[in-house]
């Protein structure tokens, strides 16, 4: 072994924290909104289409929902929804 050569280095990646679908949604939204959109047309149009363009970039709102799938966005948005209206079953839907 060479001379000074025994330690092992360690190299850490940092990684970007993974946003929740949730949370996606509502930074967008509200981004959405205060740029005077109306949120939920714009974010339908996006998830219809696949168009990053229904969503503006102000706030970094159209880079924040290519972080998802849209389908993602739909399983969210359907989950809540079922929850919401407490149909039946909605208790057994996992987080």
């Amino acid at each position: 072994m060479a001379e000074g050569v025994s330690n092992t280095q360690f190299f850490k990646v940092e990684v970007e924290p993974v946003d929740s679908v949730r949370t996606i949604l509502e930074e967008v939204y509200y981004a959405l909104e205060e740029k005077g959109y109306n949120p939920v047309n714009q974010i339908v149009g996006y998830i219809m289409s696949g168009d990053p363009t229904y969503i503006t970039s102000f706030k970094n709102a159209r880079s924040i929902i290519m972080k998802a799938e849209r389908d993602e966005l739909v399983e969210e948005l359907l989950t809540e929804y079922i929850r919401n209206n407490n149909w039946p079953g909605a208790e057994e839907i996992e987080d």
